[in-house]
Formats: C-alpha cells, sequence, structure tokens
C-alpha cells in the first residue's frame, strides 16, 4: 500500500541513449510532489533513471557520483556505463538486509550506448530499452512495438515521451510531467516537458 510508485525508461539508438521519468511522487495513496527528479546526471556519458523511493534514489546516486568521480581521478580517463552499473550493484547488494527501494536504468556510451536495468537487490541485466515502476507494463508494451535497431534522436525520445505519456494515463502513481536525459558521446542535455493535462493532445 505504500510502497511508491513512478514510471522510468531508457531507450539506445544509434548514436546514444535517451533516459527518461515521470514527476510525480506518490506513497500510496498520497500525493507527495508534483515536482520530483527521477533522471541524474552521474558523468558526462553516463546516467540514470530511477522509480521508487526518492530518498533512496538520491543516496545511492550521490555514492555512486562519488565513487565514480574518484576512480576517474585515478584512472585518468572515464568510466564506461558498464562499470558503473557494476559499481551501483555492488552498493544494493550490500544493502541486501535492509534494500534500497529503488530500481535503476543506468544508460550511457562508450565504444557504444548501452542499457542496464538494476533491481532493489543490484541484479543487473543489459538490454536495448528497458522500464522499471508501477507503470511498467503499459510502458514497456508501447516501447516494444515501435522500437527499432538504429533509431535516430529524435525517433527514440518521441518514443521515449509517448511510453511515458501512456504509462501516465493509466498508472495513478505516475505523471505530472516528464524529465528526459539524452546522451551522446559528444552531448549531454536535459529536457523538461511540462504536462497539464495527461489527457490534453499534444
Amino acid at each position: 500500500m505504500y510502497i511508491p510508485g513512478a514510471t522510468a525508461l531508457g531507450i539506445v539508438f544509434k548514436d546514444g541513449v535517451v533516459l527518461g521519468a515521470d514527476k510525480r511522487f506518490a506513497y500510496g495513496n498520497f500525493l507527495l510532489s508534483r515536482s520530483s527528479k527521477k533522471v541524474f546526471l552521474i558523468t558526462n556519458t553516463v546516467g540514470a533513471a530511477c522509480a521508487g523511493m526518492i530518498s533512496d534514489m538520491q543516496n545511492l546516486i550521490k555514492r555512486v557520483t562519488v565513487e565514480i568521480k574518484l576512480r576517474e581521478l585515478e584512472i585518468r580517463r572515464p568510466v564506461p556505463p558498464n562499470s558503473v552499473a557494476k559499481l551501483m550493484s555492488v552498493i544494493m547488494f550490500s544493502e541486501r538486509l535492509y534494500p534500497l527501494l529503488t530500481q535503476v536504468i543506468v544508460g550511457g556510451i562508450d565504444e557504444k550506448p548501452s542499457v542496464y536495468v538494476l533491481d532493489p537487490l543490484g541484479s543487473i541485466i543489459p538490454d536495448e530499452y528497458a522500464t522499471v515502476g508501477s507503470g511498467t507494463e503499459i510502458a514497456i508494451g508501447v516501447i516494444e512495438s515501435e522500437y527499432k535497431k538504429g533509431m535516430s534522436e529524435k525517433e527514440a525520445t518521441e518514443l521515449a515521451i509517448k511510453a511515458l505519456k501512456a504509462a501516465m494515463q493509466r498508472d495513478i502513481a505516475s505523471g505530472d510531467g516528464i524529465d528526459l536525459l539524452i546522451i551522446k558521446s559528444n552531448e549531454t542535455k536535459e529536457q523538461e516537458i511540462k504536462l497539464q493535462s495527461i489527457y490534453s493532445p499534444k
């Protein structure tokens, strides 16, 4: 009853990845916030989108960001997305007796773009696209029906927005806007989409 809900996703496209999440933070039947942020930039080439308890995801992202920055100072080169995901997996598994109530999608680009899904116990699964949170079933249906390899940035972004909007129409714990993080090898940008009503046209 009191598990927080959300919808977060990650999609690989030809030159990078797009990560997205809704802005609503609902705790059981109570709406706590309409402006929460669940998409985070960890390095210049790696980000994460989360669903679950806001405090747990913020704590996890801060710990991982500090560790990764220290590691980059040691090795003097960027840490690739798979290493970031593995570090996050180790941290989440180490907290397994009192698990962090968050599901995470890590996405980024090294030699090629990649996406990794992590559950609260640190299981790690690589994929080309993924969704987590209470709106997963709806969002993944939209993505699977339209995803294709080699999509452009525009196509992937539009698909992410379409999937999140579909989830927000059916999942009461998701809504109030969309945060997007688009990561390419030479550019990283964030985008906020405010939705006055999920039932209104584009």
